[in-house]
């Protein structure tokens, strides 16, 4: 590997890039040509996200295509995939469990779990993804092309009707930040993530009460949903899923420093 680029690693180190060297190496292996390459510098060092630069991201060992406009999947989401695949070896029947996405954004965790649910017992997965936003469906449309089919709308309205009482494992990254502290966030997620897929309202679970409201309608018996949320959240969002029929359990993983809470349909 070539050393990086004094010159682009303190440009980047300037403009706030704590992990300069690594982003360096990234941008000059994404463009072999010098303009080019200073066109992603520009557009870098202007704030944009890396991810959306590059148009990719790493995530739970796949590379993910990512597109501006479109959220970017975090580090933290990974620990959402391996309880959701723990949870489909559990509870899902001999054939191909069906499997819903819910916020799907770039459809990375869909993705990953049907890659990981493949490598078990569960060797094949009817995948079905939706988001609101078109830019992002677009987007998840090319990662799941062959593994999946991604539908466009507001939550459960996106889903086809016949899905109705068949979802064995339901996973939704619901927006969780609070109306009152998106301006507190980050610019390259405030500036440059779409506001629908960071807002979620006053206590920043309003999203993920329509999903825990609607969720018992789309379940198999003994389905699960899992939603991803804050760790000061979760004891609220698990009492969600109780009045709303589902066994609630708050879930944790230090490492990536994620929560979630998992709710499992009656039987």
């Amino acid at each position: 590997m070539r050393p990086p680029d004094p010159d682009l690693v303190a440009r980047l180190r300037a403009a706030g890039c704590v992990f300069a060297e690594d982003e360096a190496a990234l941008l000059r292996a994404a463009a072999a040509d010098g303009a080019d390459r200073e066109e992603l510098v520009r557009r870098r060092v202007a704030g944009e996200p890396l991810e959306h630069v590059l148009g990719w991201v790493g995530f739970d060992g796949l590379t993910v295509r990512v597109a501006p406009g479109v959220f970017v999947p975090r580090r933290r989401s990974e620990a959402l995939v391996h309880a959701a695949v723990a949870a489909l070896r559990e509870t899902a029947p001999a054939a191909a469990p069906v499997v819903v996405d819910l916020c799907c954004g770039c459809g990375a965790l869909g993705l990953a779990v049907t890659r990981r649910a493949a490598a078990g017992p569960a060797t094949a997965v009817e995948l079905h993804a939706a988001d609101a936003d078109p830019v992002a469906t677009a987007c998840a449309a090319r990662n799941l092309e062959g593994t999946g089919t991604v539908h466009t709308g507001d939550l459960f309205a996106a889903l086809p009707a016949r899905l109705r009482g068949r979802v064995d494992l339901l996973v939704a990254n619901t927006p969780y930040v609070p109306s009152g502290a998106i301006a507190a966030m980050p610019p390259e997620a405030r500036d440059h993530e779409p506001h629908r897929a960071l807002d979620g309202g006053p206590d920043g679970l309003d999203p993920a009460r329509r999903v825990a409201a609607g969720a018992g309608e789309w379940l198999a018996p003994g389905g699960t949903l899992l939603i991803e949320t804050g760790t000061a959240q979760a004891p609220v969002l698990a009492e969600v899923f109780a009045a709303h029929g589902l066994t609630a359990a708050v879930g944790t993983d230090d490492e990536r420093a994620a929560t979630w809470v998992q709710g499992r349909a009656p039987r």
